[in-house]
């Protein structure tokens, strides 16, 4: 590798730390996740993943799912499925 370029960012710090927990129970140090996500932009020539704007019905859900209202608990996939009926 040639020359290095220096990136600064601000984040928060709780989620650089769970992310650099991540990276190391990958193997990865957190430059070369950085050089990762860098090389999949350039790669597909936009974000390595969709990005969307939430339509009004999500956001509903995300509230009342933070909310902790409409909520369906399952014991586990069978019961799950059971309430779907399938």
């Amino acid at each position: 590798m040639g020359k290095s370029s220096t990136i600064r960012a601000r984040i928060e710090p709780d989620l650089k730390d769970k992310a650099e927990r991540i990276f190391k129970q990958l193997g990865l140090t957190t430059t070369q996740a950085i050089t990762l996500f860098y090389k999949q932009v350039e790669f597909k020539k936009g974000l390595p993943f969709d990005v969307a704007i939430p339509n009004e019905v999500t956001r509903k859900t995300f509230s009342d799912t933070d909310a902790g209202r409409d909520l369906i608990i399952c014991n586990d996939a069978d019961d799950m499925f059971k309430k779907l009926d399938m």
